[in-house]
Parts: C-alpha cells; sequence; structure tokens
C-alpha cells in the first residue's frame, strides 16, 4: 500500500500567518518556513509579535473562520484518496486547522498543539516530536507503507527526503534552487501526474 503524505499550508489551505498579517497590518508575521528554515526561531518570533501587540488565538480563529482551501483543493484531495490513503503532515496547530479541514472532507491530520491562557493569549507551542514529519515517515515505513511526500517549504525537505518520491509542489525559487533533487510542479493537475509518475502501480488520471 502507497502512503500520499502532504504538506498543509501552501499546498491545500492558504498560509494562515500570512492572511493574519494581512488582516492585522503586521508585516512581519508573513514569514513563514518558505523564508526561516528553523521552526523554533519562527515560532518564538510569532508569539513575540503577538504580545507585543495584544493578539491572541481568538482573533487569529476569526481570521481563519474567513478562510477556505485553494481553489482546486478539495477535488485534488478526493481525487488523491480514491488511489492512495491520505495523510496530512503539518507544522501547524490543531486550534488552527480545524475549520478548514472540515471544508477539506476531515483528511487525517498530524500536526502540534498551542498553549492557550484562558484570557486566549497564546503562551506555548508544543510540538508533536522533534523534527515530525520524518519521524512520521520512518514510521510509516516500519509499518511497510511505500510513501510519496508532497510539500512546499525547508520544513518538508526532510520528509521529502524520508519518502520513497519526494514532491516540491508550488515551491518557491530559493527552496527549488536548494533542493534540486525533488521535482518541482504547479497545480493540481501537474501534482496529480507526479503522484502517479511516483507510483509503483499503474494509475491514471
Amino acid at each position: 500500500m502507497e502512503l500520499a503524505c502532504l504538506d498543509l499550508e501552501g499546498v491545500l489551505i492558504p498560509e494562515i500567518w500570512i492572511a493574519f498579517a494581512e488582516k492585522t497590518g503586521i508585516d512581519a508575521l508573513k514569514a513563514t518556513t518558505r523564508d526561516i528554515p528553523d521552526y523554533d526561531v519562527l515560532m518564538k518570533q510569532r508569539l513575540r509579535l503577538l504580545e507585543d501587540n495584544n493578539l491572541g488565538l481568538n482573533e487569529i480563529q476569526a481570521v481563519i473562520a474567513e478562510l477556505e482551501p485553494l481553489p482546486g483543493a478539495r477535488e485534488f484531495i478526493d481525487w488523491l484518496r480514491e488511489r492512495f490513503q491520505v495523510v496530512i503532515l503539518s507544522d501547524t496547530f490543531y486550534e488552527f486547522a480545524s475549520p478548514l479541514m472540515r471544508q477539506l472532507g476531515f483528511p487525517t491530520l498530524l500536526c502540534h498543539k498551542l498553549e492557550v491562557a484562558d484570557d486566549g493569549r497564546v503562551t506555548d507551542y508544543r510540538l508533536r516530536q522533534s523534527d515530525p514529519k520524518r519521524k512520521s515517515i520512518q514510521a510509516f515505513h516500519s509499518l511497510n507503507y511505500r510513501c510519496i511526500a508532497a510539500g512546499d517549504s525547508y520544513n518538508d525537505t526532510t520528509m521529502l527526503s524520508e519518502a520513497d518520491a519526494g514532491i516540491l509542489f508550488n515551491a518557491p525559487d530559493n527552496v527549488i534552487a536548494e533542493f534540486p533533487q525533488f521535482p518541482a510542479v504547479t497545480g493540481y493537475d501537474n501534482l496529480k501526474q507526479a503522484f502517479i509518475d511516483a507510483s509503483e502501480r499503474p494509475l491514471s488520471l
């Protein structure tokens, strides 16, 4: 059996922190793992900016409630689930993702949790484990699954390396240039074909 392992933000849904930055006007919150490879550095920067601007989970969730999956994402997920077991491996948080997971038909999601005070302040974050995307692929391999993975950012590259086949999807030029070993595609039709090409089974569009 083959697993399709996908990143979430930038692949299936908009970048939540970018949407929040645009809503609040805080440009520094636009930084993502496309820009800052060290996730801990990125999250500490985000938490500091939230604290400095007196913003918390309630404000973030209000922005998320207005978001929708990327155009074509639901159709792509439905297509993929007919041909693979699908798992979303994300560095987002369960407190963020639920409304968007509903719109995607509730695919399996493995991500992280926030620590939130009674007044809604985000005080810290808790990773499910270190390097969770790579270790998830290792765990699936231990169960004798073959894994094909797709992502767009620095934090996806260990997942792509560990998988039997890795695909960069709608990735920025800097990530594509640093990781030329992965095929880089844009658009869901091309991503479908990339999964077909990576599969060991006779699949078709």
